[in-house]
């Protein structure tokens, strides 16, 4: 074969393709222009199966079929193919995203959203509790509470902290900024996050307390993201996050802090 095995399975992860899909592909580039039975023969390839690998290429935009007898496939410059991919992948996305758009409304989310509310009401309060592991993961719940959130947001983190936290949930701040609710952002203040607080000053009512160390995000004084550990202390694949929906607990939290440490 053209290439070692390993530059083999790196391109069939990166272009997503399989075994027969990349030997064809690569035989082709090393030829320009060629028969699906030459490329069988170079690419180790059983000849039943060229054709059909072929026009899978073409169809994902890695080769251009040339019309004759025989016919013959043309590679195309690697960089054009990454563009090609490059635009399929928006023009997929943008379906997609289109499409779960739309389900919003739909009376099937209603339904299902019915089936929750319901579901709900028989919920032990200790059931509406989970533990996430990972700071990705505790993120991607902090952007679904705010994406959620109808009138107050507050967070509490420490002074490298929210600098963590701004690229992964900005866009969700600004957006809730668009509906109306309010945000509080307390932490220290310091040369490590001024640019990032003078960005979120825009959005924000921002509190500067010095002594403060704790992490936890409340929304609507009812549900509630604390981090237990210090994020300097623990890696971001062992961060620990506590997730839970208690409006007593919720309001607790917002008086404490409106008492003691917001000035």
């Amino acid at each position: 074969m053209l290439l070692d095995e390993n530059t083999l399975a790196k391109l069939r992860r990166e272009f997503n393709l399989n075994l027969y899909e990349v030997r064809i592909w690569v035989s082709l580039l090393s030829r320009g222009v060629s028969s699906a039975g030459e490329l069988s023969d170079i690419a180790n390839v059983p000849r039943s199966r060229a054709y059909d690998i072929l026009e899978s290429l073409e169809k994902k935009g890695f080769v251009l079929m040339k019309l004759g007898k025989p016919v013959k496939y043309m590679a195309l410059p690697p960089s054009e193919v990454i563009e090609r991919i490059k635009n399929n992948l928006k023009a997929e996305t943008e379906k997609k995203i289109k499409r779960i758009e739309e389900m919003k409304s739909s009376n099937l989310i209603k339904t299902l959203e019915d089936l929750y509310n319901k579901g709900v009401e028989y919920i032990n309060s200790s059931d509406l509790t989970t533990a996430i592991r990972g700071r990705k993961n505790i993120y991607k719940q902090i952007n679904s509470i705010i994406n959620n959130a109808k009138n107050s947001i507050i967070i509490t983190t420490n002074e490298t902290g929210i600098v963590k936290k701004y690229d992964a949930i900005k866009n969700a701040l600004d957006e809730a900024n668009k509906r109306g609710v309010k945000i509080k952002i307390i932490t220290k203040i310091s040369d490590k996050n001024k640019g990032v607080i003078d960005k979120l000053s825009k959005i924000a009512e921002i509190h500067d307390v010095p002594e403060l160390n704790s992490r936890f995000l409340i929304a609507d004084n009812n549900e509630l993201v604390f981090m237990p550990k210090n994020d300097e202390d623990v890696h971001e694949n062992y961060d620990l996050g506590i997730w839970l929906k208690s409006s007593s607990l919720g309001s607790s939290f917002q008086k404490l802090l409106e008492e003691k440490l917001i000035r």
